[in-house]
């Protein structure tokens, strides 16, 4: 479980995904306007006890390579759904991608999920997501605009999972 002292190492991770991963699903003006908000930890989801940091160890210590977490609210809102609840700021170290690191913390939020008693899961995936979350039993919604402030708007697809 991640903390707010674990803010540096999701930063790092962010910062580690996104600029390489997401560079082919958007345009150049568009990232770097928006991955300098994208690649902040977000303290709300470090103090909310469903954010999860995976790490690796090697001689050198333990090194993040995974984050991603779930909330009841609804980002950007805050609103709250009976039984919803929002898959949030995932990322792997895109020199970890295909390790199954995304899939372990994916399946933990599920798991956490169910115990909290939600029925269904739901993200707001990056163009170049959509396909992981589809093999994790997502399936797409629509198409969204994320507001990430007062004139800047990240394309997106909303996606939901059953979690019965």
């Amino acid at each position: 479980m991640a903390r707010p002292a674990d803010a540096a190492a999701v930063g790092r991770v962010l910062s580690a995904s996104y600029p390489s991963l997401m560079g082919e699903a958007y345009d150049v003006r568009l990232l770097s306007r928006a991955l300098p908000i994208m690649t902040r930890a977000s303290p709300v989801l470090l103090s909310g006890g469903t954010y999860y940091l995976a790490e690796r160890s090697s001689e050198a210590g333990l090194q993040a390579v995974g984050c991603g977490g779930w909330s009841a609210e609804r980002p950007g809102t805050g609103a709250l759904e009976p039984g919803l609840g929002h898959i949030r700021h995932f990322a792997t170290d895109a020199a970890w991608i295909g390790r199954g690191i995304g899939r372990a913390l994916c399946e933990r939020c599920v798991a956490d999920a169910r115990a909290h008693g939600l029925s269904r899961l739901e993200c707001y995936a990056s163009l170049n997501g959509e396909a992981f979350y589809h093999a994790l039993g997502f399936r797409r919604i629509g198409d969204i605009a994320v507001a990430m402030g007062p004139d800047l708007v990240f394309p997106s697809i909303r996606m939901v999972r059953p979690l019965r």
